[in-house]
């Protein structure tokens, strides 16, 4: 129960569930861009966030953007395969998986997401897009973007999802409910890989 839990709350799609327009939230002001390119600008449900994470930018940067890799570091990701091999950059596709509680609009579920890297600039931003697909649930379109700006002591992370589809515009606040905490629990277990010493 724990790890659907923490799977629900780090649902981000990149990469979500139901929910009315939602103000960008946290300490972050501005859009995150990637090569000019942000969220869905029409997008009802979107939220941005950032950390500091003391760790060196390049050793960040390689975690974030080794997908494979994501389950062993990610509580909500169950599993993880590129679609093709080499370095994240324009073109390249991904496969992952998330498991997803019951709400009372959706049984509980696995979301298959596919992802599509639309920019990339190497150590610097990474941004995809794609559908989420489960049982009785389906996100049309989430477009996410990541920023690692070096930082005094480490990096800023910057990122920010938008998600549209019919559905989970039909009930924003539950929708609310899993990105905003979703986003910020995949910042945080970055965070807490990234500061580990055998990953520095």
């Amino acid at each position: 129960m724990t790890r659907l839990r923490t799977a629900l709350l780090a649902l981000p799609l990149a990469a979500g569930l139901l929910g009315v327009a939602a103000p960008a939230a946290s300490a972050a002001s501005a859009s995150v861009t990637c090569r000019g390119e942000g969220i869905d600008p029409a997008a009802r449900l979107h939220y941005r966030t950032e950390t500091l994470i003391k760790a060196p930018p390049g050793a960040v940067w390689k975690l974030q953007t080794d997908v494979a890799g994501w389950p062993s570091w990610q509580s909500a990701v169950s599993s993880a395969k590129r679609l093709d091999p080499g370095p994240l950059r324009p073109g390249s596709r991904f496969r992952w998986t998330t498991p997803v509680p019951a709400t009372p609009a959706t049984p509980a579920t696995t979301l298959v997401i596919t992802s599509t890297v639309h920019q990339s600039q190497p150590g610097h931003c990474v941004r995809w897009s794609g559908p989420a697909i489960g049982e009785g649930l389906r996100i049309d379109r989430g477009v996410h973007v990541w920023t690692f700006t070096p930082a005094r002591g480490g990096v800023l992370v910057r990122t920010e999802e938008s998600w549209t589809g019919g559905q989970i515009e039909a009930d924003p606040a539950t929708a609310m409910k899993y990105l905003a905490p979703g986003l910020d629990a995949w910042l945080a277990d970055l965070k807490t890989t990234a500061e580990a010493p055998c990953h520095r």
